[in-house]
């Protein structure tokens, strides 16, 4: 990794995402966001830490004052962090769910075709495990005549239920469509780690801030408190 920075978890430098299986030239642009969103996050936590070590030099400054400072610049920074994070998972989310759909379109065939008749007559005719694998065979071995035979009209003719050639027109079309197929796995991978890493974000401020959010809460209510003995009120 480059540019690394020590007081943050490796799990949230930007290289995680161009390490996952899949990236390049062609997948660049839609994990752009993403790829973003890490870049904001870890730019941002050495933000927080640089104010920390900058608080410490003020001489006018207790710990508790460094804390309370240092808490104030992170909760602006935090929300940047989020709001990039939050972006890049509902985009992710959104080209997941339109590759979904495009993997799982119907197949059209014409399903008058005489051969096409045999065929499906040919697979309802063998045992359920057979049938299974017959069809998966055809499909990854780019046998469009049996797969389209099979998948473009109703199953019972073939001998499948709806169910599974909902699954098998999965496999037609991923096997079919492998640009479409890859472009899901990254993005599904992408979103995985956005997730997870994200769950990472408040820990790692909170040690950028040097204090738990309990803490802090304490020191502003022990703050409040102490300012109002020199609140000024007009007499009566």
């Amino acid at each position: 990794m480059q540019n690394v920075d020590t007081r943050i978890t490796p799990s949230l430098h930007p290289e995680n995402v161009t390490a996952i299986e899949g990236y390049g030239d062609d997948t660049a642009s839609e994990l752009a966001p993403t790829l973003t969103a890490f870049n904001v996050a870890y730019s941002n936590l050495i933000a927080i830490h640089d104010a920390r070590t900058s608080a410490k030099t003020n001489p006018t400054w207790n710990v508790a004052q460094q804390i309370l400072a240092t808490d104030d610049y992170a909760s602006k920074r935090l929300t940047q962090i989020t709001q990039a994070f939050d972006a890049a998972r509902h985009g992710l989310a959104a080209g997941i769910d339109n590759l979904e759909k495009e993997l799982s379109e119907p197949v059209s065939s014409n399903a008058a075709n005489p051969i096409s008749a045999e065929i499906r007559a040919h697979v309802k005719a063998m045992k359920s495990t057979e049938r299974l694998d017959f069809i998966t065979h055809a499909i990854e071995a780019g046998d469009e005549v049996t797969a389209m035979a099979v998948l473009g009209t109703v199953p019972f003719l073939s001998g499948i239920n709806g169910e599974m050639q909902d699954v098998l027109t999965r496999l037609y079309r991923r096997q079919s469509s492998p640009d479409k197929a890859k472009r899901l796995a990254v993005l599904t991978a992408a979103k995985d780690l956005i997730e997870d890493r994200g769950r990472l974000l408040f820990k790692e401020v909170e040690r950028a801030v040097g204090a738990s959010p309990s803490k802090v809460k304490a020191l502003r209510d022990a703050k409040t408190a102490a300012e109002r003995a020199f609140i000024i009120r007009d007499a009566a």
